[in-house]
């Protein structure tokens, strides 16, 4: 099981929706809307890294008013 750390720009004024939508997505744990560089911030999970970046790419880069996506996978030192 991988986990990572999905920050996510928006467009103007969708930062709530998007929260709404991408917390229903399978393997997102948690989406919150956030202040500051990104917009909201969504913690998820996938078997694979391979899987986790399908639901990224497949997944939630297609919900309506995303413009950017960074992927910060969690590591254990």
């Amino acid at each position: 099981m991988v986990q990572a750390y999905v920050l996510i720009q928006t467009e103007v004024g969708k930062a709530s929706t998007v929260a709404e939508i991408v917390s229903k997505i399978p393997g997102v744990i948690q989406a919150e809307d956030v202040t500051g560089p990104y917009d909201v911030i969504v913690r998820a999970r996938a078997d694979t890294m391979d899987d986790l970046g399908r639901m990224v790419v497949a997944k939630v880069q297609q919900v309506d008013g995303i413009t950017r996506t960074l992927t910060c996978p969690i590591v254990h030192l």
